[in-house]
């Protein structure tokens, strides 16, 4: 059976489309495994934190915290924002047994908060 010049062509743009789709996925999963390790969750040293999204806007994100420690501490809440730019919200310094608040408001546009950390 003779294949014709149309349908080998064919066959080589299918396969060199599937090749550079498996390699696109393999680095775009290589990349987000990079970034969620570099991604910060655990809860600063001297502190026990809550996080979580206000009742009715799924855009404003908070971290209620409580100082355990021996030592003032500061501390802030971090939104991932989707398509729009993450935020910080304001520094609080807790005295040793001090709870405290910081929230957070992510634009309108986008998805709204993606993950809530707490940074020292």
């Amino acid at each position: 059976m003779k294949k014709s010049m149309r349908s080998l062509s064919g066959a080589v743009l299918r396969g060199a489309a599937v090749a550079g789709l498996t390699a696109a996925f393999a680095v775009a999963a290589g990349l987000a495994t990079a970034v969620s390790a570099a991604t910060p969750t655990a809860t600063p040293p001297g502190l026990s934190c809550e996080t979580g999204k206000h009742a009715v806007d799924d855009y404003t994100g908070y971290a209620l915290c409580r100082n355990n420690g021996g030592a003032a501490r500061t501390f802030w809440v971090h939104l991932v924002c989707g398509w729009s730019p993450d935020v910080d919200g304001e520094h609080v310094t807790l005295s040793p047994g001090q709870s405290g608040q910081s929230t957070a408001h992510c634009a309108g546009l986008g998805t709204g908060i993606g993950e809530i950390t707490v940074r020292p």
